[in-house]
């Protein structure tokens, strides 16, 4: 259920909403609304030598782990923009978005409760800036890809399956 965990009354009229886990319902104005995936946008930014940036969060959840970098995407933004904001304000660099990768699916944070996310990833290369952590990240560093973290200290589920995958295809 997620995102409608805590969901209990109408936020158009006040009324006891229904909640069937899957969306949340209003008998008494017909207020509707489903349990989606929040979206946010992830880059595989990788140098001219082909190793992979990685970020360490700094913030919960999974602070200290390593994570790509990218994050969730405002309302009505488009994901390629919103991945060279996130890249820009984490990193400090502006970004070429290349070839989608792959969707990944988790949820955000531990627990039943956690809100799901669809976790929309790209390739992508340094055009311009300096390489700086901020907002949300302690740490930038530049991994080879045969010595990716080990999974224990990656952020979030997808993640080490997506580093994997990207591993195993050289792409």
């Amino acid at each position: 259920m997620g995102v409608l965990a805590e969901w209990r009354f109408c936020p158009r009229c006040g009324a006891e909403l229904r909640n069937d886990g899957s969306k949340v319902e209003c008998p008494r104005c017909g207020f509707v609304h489903y349990s989606n995936p929040v979206p946010a946008a992830a880059a595989l930014v990788v140098d001219e030598t082909g190793r992979l940036l990685l970020a360490r969060r700094a913030v919960d959840p999974d602070a200290g782990l390593w994570d790509t970098p990218g994050g969730f995407l405002d309302e009505g933004e488009n994901p390629v923009d919103g991945l060279r904001r996130e890249l820009l304000e984490e990193a400090g660099v502006e970004v070429e978005v290349g070839d989608f990768f792959g969707m990944y699916l988790d949820r955000y944070g531990p627990g039943q409760d956690a809100p799901y996310v669809l976790n929309l990833v790209w390739h992508a290369s340094i055009l311009a800036g300096e390489l700086e952590a901020a907002d949300d990240v302690s740490e930038l560093a530049w991994f080879e890809r045969g010595a990716l973290p080990p999974s224990d200290e990656l952020a979030f589920s997808w993640l080490a399956p997506a580093l994997a995958d990207w591993a195993r295809t050289g792409a």
